[in-house]
């Protein structure tokens, strides 16, 4: 094991908005003499600032393996894979161990950055980026399971009526807790003002990374790819959630890399539910030459009802902009405190765990390909 790992982590990899999160990873950026490549947003963030997804690269344009690290694909949860980005840069150790023959690294930060800086987890287009990665030449399928409680879902009045919220558990019991969860966050494309809702057609984020695709992913391999996520399961411990083909020698693959917690819809093992329009659909379409093999490092910060709850009254507030000053913080303050535990504890857990995923998946990608 690399001495990095145990190294003593600066917790100042952490930010507490998107404008310092992102001037610390170009300042890091800079430190490394990587030039960095931003895909501008065409709003501005919630204090005037610029919003771009930065996109910085190590290593050659023909690289055989490519090691990709992104952070931010749900707005929000940004805050803690910024800081696993700013960490990594920051490594003299993890630095010098990438400069490697046939090894490219690249760091994609804030791939939904309206969604970061505004503290919401989705676009500017009230979209799921990651229910956005399809092909919306096809038809585009009906969640019914969805339809069936979106009204106790996305109730007239915050905080939700007590038979609403009853509602939600009745049905639950009814149905059992995975098929409720699954209803909810598979996605849905009928209801643009409701939750998890995938959109009608590609949005900003979906066509930039495509293009970053095209330009970074199409001469490699294989790629290696860490997606950083929060909000499913326990405080400050990461599930392994394996993203790429779903089959059984692509799942064994990800476990000789990353051990065996491992999870996947494959099994049906993971906190997350599966659904179309994901990222890694994406990176397969775009990069069919190259064997996948993907990660969603998911953190867990609070329980699951009080992250569902924080969703729901941030979704009523989008829905009523007349909302006063004092409930508007309050549910601003909850849906932050849902996704980003700002704690030292919890920031310790994250960073030496990421730590431990980068170090399996480089050792991963120094394998003979299959």
């Amino acid at each position: 094991m690399w001495s990095w790992v145990s190294d003593t982590m600066k917790l100042d990899s952490f930010s507490a908005s998107y404008d310092e999160a992102r001037d610390k990873f170009l300042r890091a950026c800079g430190r490394r003499d990587l030039a960095v490549q931003s895909h501008l947003h065409p709003m501005t963030g919630r204090d005037g600032e610029t919003l771009a997804i930065d996109v910085a690269r190590l290593g050659p344009t023909d690289a055989e393996n490519l090691l990709v690290v992104s952070s931010g694909c749900h707005g929000i949860e940004g805050f803690c894979g910024s800081a696993v980005q700013i960490d990594l840069l920051r490594s003299d150790e993890w630095h010098a161990q990438c400069q490697r023959q046939g090894l490219a690294v690249l760091y994609l930060h804030a791939l939904n950055p309206y969604g970061f800086s505004w503290e919401r987890r989705v676009t500017h287009e009230n979209v799921d980026l990651n229910r956005n990665f399809r092909d919306f030449s096809q038809p585009l399928p009906e969640n019914t399971a969805y339809t069936a409680i979106a009204p106790m879902l996305m109730p007239k009045r915050c905080p939700p009526t007590l038979a609403s919220t009853l509602g939600i558990l009745t049905h639950a019991l009814r149905h059992g807790r995975q098929t409720v969860q699954a209803a909810i966050s598979a996605g849905q494309n009928q209801d643009p003002s409701g939750l998890f809702y995938g959109g009608q057609a590609p949005t900003w984020s979906n066509l930039q990374v495509r293009q970053i695709l095209r330009e970074h992913g199409q001469r490699c391999r294989r790629i290696g790819w860490i997606d950083v996520h929060t909000g499913l399961g326990p405080s400050g411990i990461a599930e392994y959630i394996y993203k790429g083909v779903l089959d059984e020698p692509s799942l064994a693959r990800a476990r000789q890399w990353w051990g065996p917690r491992v999870t996947s819809s494959l099994e049906g093992d993971t906190s997350s539910s599966a659904g179309a329009g994901m990222l890694d659909q994406a990176v397969m379409a775009e990069c069919p030459q190259a064997q996948y093999n993907g990660m969603t490092l998911e953190y867990g910060t609070v329980p699951g009802r009080q992250v569902l709850n924080a969703l729901r009254a941030e979704q009523w507030l989008e829905n009523h902009p007349q909302t006063g000053d004092a409930q508007r913080r309050r549910i601003k303050q909850a849906l932050r405190a849902a996704f980003y535990v700002e704690t030292d504890d919890w920031k310790q857990q994250v960073l030496t765990q990421a730590r431990e995923v980068m170090q399996a998946t480089l050792a991963g990608l120094s394998t003979p390909l299959d």
